[in-house]
């Protein structure tokens, strides 16, 4: 795949990201069970959309040349460059959020509203601006990894629900705003 076409689908995900940002999940902010079951009835709506428009078959993605092949790791197993180079895209990506939320204003101010967003606000951080970017940010990545799973496998209307779980445990067991707990809990699962 391309990276002009990753990125197109990431920045679409991330700006679909921010509507829904927008629209749904600010008015329930304060509600975590009800925000949990509207973005669970959001994937619904959006899967059904896709079933709609595309059919309910899965099709298979063909890989590029580039990434066809491997290296022989021992005699009866050998490592796919498609799967390096997920985990390169994955290095690079938890590299640039590392950076982003170190590094930038933005970033100190995502930081800041997380920690305490009375305190943020009273400071001067626009903090439904930064709800709203960061929420864009999620979905960009989440494009991301659509992409990057489609090199895995067959593409469907349903190709994160097999994720979604280890997703979750990923989130509580690395620790929830905890950056590198995370990636060592993605790593040990």
């Amino acid at each position: 795949m391309e990276f002009r076409r990753v990125l197109f689908r990431s920045v679409v995900a991330g700006a679909m990201g921010m509507a829904l940002e927008r629209t749904l999940i600010r008015r329930l902010y304060g509600r975590p069970l009800d925000t949990l079951l509207a973005t669970w009835g959001v994937s619904l709506a959006l899967q059904q959309g896709a079933r709609s428009i595309f059919g309910a078959q899965n099709v298979q993605v063909v890989v590029p040349a580039w990434l066809q092949g491997g290296i022989q790791v021992t005699g009866t197993f050998s490592m796919p460059f498609a799967r390096l180079f997920i985990l390169g895209l994955v290095a690079v990506s938890v590299a640039g959020l590392y950076l982003y939320l170190t590094k930038t204003a933005q970033g100190r101010r995502t930081r800041a509203v997380m920690q305490n967003r009375e305190i943020a606000n009273a400071l001067g951080v626009d903090a439904p601006r930064v709800d709203m970017l960061t929420f864009g940010l999620a979905s960009a990545l989440a494009g991301v990894a659509g992409c990057a799973l489609a090199l895995l496998g067959s593409v469907g209307p349903t190709l994160g629900t097999k994720w979604i779980v280890d997703a979750f445990l990923v989130v509580i067991l690395g620790g929830i705003g905890q950056l590198i707990g995370t990636v060592i809990a993605a790593m040990s699962i």
